[in-house]
């Protein structure tokens, strides 16, 4: 319910123990006030939030209930807590998303359902198409000039084939470069969230196949078709990419 000045006010239980789905759809409503607050107030990650002393008095609810709502809520990456700085407005994260997808490859990875395939052919389709933006946004451009930095992380996956194994960071870092000229913030997000999936499974699906070297070519490779606006030669280019991780996900099935 609603005071009169404005403030929302969840009652505190009383009488009989609630039964769960009461307790459960309650501490959903204390979480959506808490959220209705940041919303309001026009407030922005990184932002500070009222103490709990203030939350308690603007909802006019109990320490206990609050401090779970915000508890669920730093959970999902909504809420930051701070200890000794105090609570802030989350920054967006898929770590939860990430938990999950792990998770479940891991118990399943036998499964035609197995959800690590399912989220490498998601990739692939992503990335396609986020080259394919790239051409057609900037393929007037100096496109080249533009991925430099992206051209200089693959002249250090070169040299790192050299002496042993490309590694995982310089190899997310050229995914990272090349679709950053599209200004698209989420897209470093997803991308990030892939990998941190496949490193949490890094165990279960045991080293690369391909030689150092050929890692090095097919990123290369994919390079090249950008530069060329050649859609064709991009969509074989990542065709390659990807059969090596469809190739470790197979073993995985039969093993």
């Amino acid at each position: 319910m609603t005071l009169r000045d404005g403030r929302r006010h969840l009652p505190e239980p009383g009488g009989p123990a609630p039964s769960r789905s009461r307790r459960l759809s309650r501490a959903i409503e204390v979480q959506e006030a808490v959220k209705e607050i940041i919303v309001r107030r026009g407030l922005a990650a990184g932002d500070p939030l009222p103490t709990e002393s203030e939350l308690m008095q603007e909802l006019d609810i109990g320490r206990n209930s609050i401090r779970e709502a915000l508890k669920a809520l730093q959970a999902v990456g909504i809420v930051d807590i701070r200890h000794g700085f105090g609570m802030f407005v989350g920054e967006m994260s898929l770590n939860g998303l990430v938990d999950e997808l792990a998770f479940h490859s891991r118990i399943s990875p036998q499964d035609e359902s197995n959800h690590l395939a399912h989220l490498t052919e998601i990739r692939e389709i992503l990335e396609n198409g986020l080259a394919w933006r790239l051409i057609d946004r900037h393929g007037g451009a100096d496109l080249a000039g533009m991925l430099s930095p992206a051209r200089e992380v693959i002249e250090r996956m070169e040299e790192e084939s050299l002496v042993g194994a490309v590694k995982p960071e310089t190899d997310r870092l050229f995914h990272d470069l090349l679709y950053r000229p599209l200004g698209n913030p989420l897209v470093g997000r997803l991308l990030g969230a892939f990998w941190q999936v496949y490193y949490q499974l890094s165990d279960e699906l045991g080293t690369p196949d391909e030689a150092p070297e050929q890692v090095a070519r097919k990123h290369r490779d994919i390079y090249e078709a950008v530069i060329a606006q050649d859609r064709e030669a991009v969509a074989a280019a990542m065709s390659a990419h990807f059969a090596g991780i469809r190739t470790r996900l197979a073993r995985l099935r039969s093993g």
